[in-house]
């Protein structure tokens, strides 16, 4: 039993005729019939009483009626629902970012949202170790990383740079300055993420290659809570510029260039390479890519 002879039966059906029926479907009547009795043999009941010429239905047929109309409108149900995908009328996506990217994420959320206002969108916040392991396992359509993945499954985009620099206090000795060198900083106390990372070794790196001690004195669980401790004036810290751009534009912390360190993180978008993209997961790597890059 196939969808073709489903619908040839409820041609029949609602016609009550052979012959208009395979008018209304544009075949011979001798196709209709045969069509007929392939489903008939499918089923092992006979559909329509012969004795009558109106196309009456037995008892098998009208049970099947039912399940046959059902199954057309199911049919119909799921085109429409494949071409709303198409049309980014409905759909869902599932972005892994950490609690870093996620600050890159927000705005082209929000230009996402307003040119496809029906896409369920779904950030969830991960380690930016484990995003390449949810992105091969289809735990996430898109991931947001600092580093290109190794996984060969994996293809990733540089969609962003950004850049460190030193962050302080409004307050602090240093904030007036617009400059400052490696040097001046031996004597201050940091703040830090305590998770390590690779751009945290190239500031280590780069303190040990100028002779200045690095005094990481404290360590903290999260970038909010670094920013609201130098904002406090508890100590000063290295991050990128896109972690403090609101605090920054709202006068709550200053960022000062370090003379002998120009390190630049990209941000990148990764996915899948042989599974392809959803719609909605194609539409956000446009817009992400057509984005202006953090500077």
């Amino acid at each position: 039993m196939d969808i073709a002879q489903l619908e040839v039966f409820l041609a029949v059906a609602e016609e009550k005729s052979f012959s208009r029926a395979a008018q209304r479907m544009y075949r011979t009547q001798a196709a209709v019939s045969q069509s007929i009795r392939k489903l008939e043999d499918d089923v092992g009941e006979v559909l329509f009483d012969r004795s009558f010429k109106d196309g009456r239905l037995t008892d098998a047929g009208q049970v099947l009626l039912e399940y046959a109309q059902e199954m057309l409108n199911l049919r119909k149900e799921a085109f429409n629902a494949l071409k709303e995908l198409r049309s980014l009328h409905q759909g869902k996506l599932v972005i892994g970012a950490n609690e870093y990217t996620v600050m890159y994420v927000l705005p082209l959320l929000t230009d996402f949202r307003a040119q496809y206002p029906r896409i369920k969108i779904e950030v969830t916040r991960c380690r930016a170790s484990e995003i390449p392991t949810k992105l091969v396992h289809h735990e996430v359509d898109l991931g947001l990383l600092t580093f290109q993945p190794h996984e060969p499954a994996l293809q990733s985009v540089d969609v962003a740079t950004d850049s460190l620099a030193l962050v302080v206090s409004p307050t602090h000795s240093l904030a007036e300055k617009s400059m400052v060198s490696i040097r001046e900083l031996e004597m201050e106390s940091f703040a830090a993420h305590n998770v390590v990372s690779p751009y945290r070794q190239k500031v280590m790196e780069t303190f040990q290659k100028h002779n200045t001690p690095l005094n990481i004195n404290l360590e903290l669980p999260s970038l909010d809570a670094i920013k609201r401790f130098i904002q406090m004036g508890g100590g000063i810290g290295i991050l990128p510029l896109l972690a403090v751009k609101n605090e920054l534009a709202h006068g709550l912390l200053t960022a000062i260039p370090i003379k002998e360190m120009q390190v630049k993180r990209k941000i990148y978008l990764c996915h899948r390479r042989k599974s392809g993209l959803s719609h909605a997961g194609q539409a956000f790597m446009k817009l992400a890519i057509g984005s202006h890059p953090v500077t």
